[in-house]
């Protein structure tokens, strides 16, 4: 019996995380993973989606560094600290979507500020669970500005996975 072989997938995410240059990213399809990232409250959820979105042709910014020095002065004087807050600025900025998802065991200041600044732009999708500290806060404004929210992470990636595999029909349609 011949074993079937799988048909190789012609796509593959590009995931970038600081301090990779933004430069000289092609201009592709794209999500910003803004969420938890507190150092040993947050899971690294970051993998997990981008994980599971490696089948698409697209680029995943992901501010998770991996070098990252709970040490910095968090300074606009501190090169390697201000690196990084521009490098999630220009990469939110690029981002074609961006999924917020705030766990529950933790603050997440940046995230919910980062939410406030890219809540008019028509390109958020939230995840935030029950237990989340300033849930009320979210939810009026995913409620006041109509931003999707989404009941888990793995719903969120399914949201995701709709929409990248929508443009593939429509270019292709086109």
């Amino acid at each position: 019996m011949q074993k079937m072989q799988k048909k190789p997938n012609k796509y593959m995410a590009t995931i970038i995380k600081p301090p990779q240059s933004l430069a000289y990213q092609p201009n592709k399809r794209s999500v910003f993973l803004a969420g938890s990232i507190e150092m040993g409250k947050a899971k690294d959820w970051q993998a997990y989606v981008g994980n599971n979105l490696l089948n698409f042709d697209i680029i995943i910014w992901n501010p998770r560094r991996t070098s990252w020095d709970s040490s910095w002065e968090q300074s606009i004087n501190n090169p390697v600290f201000k690196e990084q807050v521009d490098w999630e600025l220009d990469a939110l900025d690029r981002a074609e979507l961006i999924l917020f998802h705030f766990e529950s065991d933790t603050q997440s200041p940046i995230t919910l500020m980062e939410l406030g600044l890219f809540a008019q732009s028509k390109k958020c999708l939230v995840h935030c669970p029950e237990g989340f500290w300033r849930k009320g806060n979210v939810d009026i404004v995913c409620d006041r500005y109509n931003i999707q929210q989404v009941n888990s992470l793995d719903h969120g990636i399914a949201k995701l996975k709709d929409h990248f595999n929508s443009c593939i029909v429509k270019r292709h349609n086109n």
